[in-house]
């Protein structure tokens, strides 16, 4: 038997950025305390090894802090509205949720191809 795999994840992806709002939150908290910590001239090795991030990124959030502050750090939410209302979003999960072969296409694949095609 296959194994089948849950579709909204992935498609769900452009409607809201990726990350919920938890996670945004979290990379807000995590983006500020590194910011923090970098205030206090703490070394970027042992703030990136105490919040479990590359020291690059501890360097990027130091500079970028710099140049704008904190705020600059703070979560804008996601990108862009979605462009799909929920009704549609949920004709959309609908439809690829029949699988490939319930289009009528060979195999359990679904390239972006065939995405496009059942969403047209």
């Amino acid at each position: 038997m296959l194994a089948t795999r849950a579709v909204s994840p992935d498609i769900r992806y452009s409607q809201g950025g990726g990350l919920t709002a938890e996670q945004q939150q979290s990379g807000e908290e995590l983006r500020l305390k590194a910011a923090e910590r970098s205030a206090q001239d703490g070394a970027s090795p042992v703030i990136a090894k105490d919040l479990r991030v590359s020291v690059r990124s501890v360097r990027r959030r130091r500079r970028t802090c710099d140049e704008g502050g904190p705020r600059v750090l703070r979560s804008h939410g996601p990108a862009s509205p979605p462009r799909l209302s929920e009704k549609q979003f949920a004709q959309g999960e609908a439809e690829l949720a029949e699988r490939p072969a319930g289009h009528g296409w060979k195999g359990q694949r679904w390239p972006w191809s065939r995405v496009k095609t059942v969403i047209g």
